[in-house]
């Protein structure tokens, strides 16, 4: 099998004139994490949403395991394997932690539209479940109302949800947003640990989390690929401090 689980070819995408991603050429390793890293306006979000097909291209190619789904609806890429979090954190607010690790689980086994089925039939999942719940270090929570928790420990929960789909491309956007320091390092911590025999690809702002995490890291300008490589690589690219930290102070 290729070493490479991502690929895009000319990725372009203008909005009536704007042209918010142009000629994006992506090879994304398998069992690396890869980071979208770049200035606001960049263009990150917008390539994450033509890769998982949130959004059309109007130029260009997305090969995945070398499949070619550039014409693949977003439901059909998910499962192949392609699964994705956003920036706004996606769980159920008043399922219980469980409950909503459950519902991810349902996809796999093909009950989640088994509206009808007596509620006691998922509790075939539960043990699966609290492995998950286990391996983002919520196991204490199973039973606690989801709003309750903190933000932090929500992403938390997003990840045990998104790992529960079995993906084999975790897609993460923005996962350490709006978060206090001991909530990054918590999560953090969890990227990298869910991260092994996993490829990642994240758009992250806080480079202090790039630097920890990251086997290799793509710098966007402007829709463009301005630079890639490993972190030491792209911190001491003079354009790059230009551009995404300003003037002459190096990448923290």
């Amino acid at each position: 099998m290729s070493d490479v689980i991502l690929e895009t070819q000319e990725l372009t995408r203008d909005f009536k004139g704007f042209v918010a991603v142009s000629d994006v050429n992506l090879k994304i390793q398998r069992g690396h994490i890869h980071a979208l890293i770049g200035p606001n306006g960049a263009g990150k979000t917008t390539v994450f949403n033509l890769i998982t097909r949130f959004l059309p291209p109007t130029k260009g190619r997305i090969l995945f395991n070398g499949k070619d789904i550039t014409a693949v609806k977003p439901a059909a890429v998910a499962r192949l394997g392609m699964v994705r979090s956003f920036q706004i954190s996606a769980v159920f607010p008043h399922l219980s932690v469980l409950e909503n690790v459950r519902v991810g689980l349902q996809r796999a086994t093909g009950t989640s539209h088994q509206f009808w089925s007596p509620i006691r039939r998922l509790d075939r999942l539960n043990d699966r479940a609290m492995q998950l719940l286990h391996e983002v270090g919520l196991e204490q929570f199973a039973e606690a109302r989801t709003a309750d928790l903190s933000y932090g420990r929500k992403r938390a929960l997003e990840l045990a949800t998104t790992l529960a789909l079995e993906p084999e491309l975790m897609l993460l956007d923005e996962p350490t947003q709006g978060m206090g320091h001991e909530d990054v390092d918590r999560v953090t911590q969890l990227i990298r640990k869910v991260g092994q025999g996993r490829t990642i690809v994240m758009v992250e702002h806080n480079l202090s989390v790039v630097a920890r995490l990251c086997d290799r890291i793509t710098v966007l300008q402007r829709g463009r690929i301005l630079t890639e490589g490993t972190y030491e690589q792209v911190s001491a690219d003079p354009e790059v401090r230009q551009a995404y930290l300003g003037g002459s102070h190096a990448a923290a």
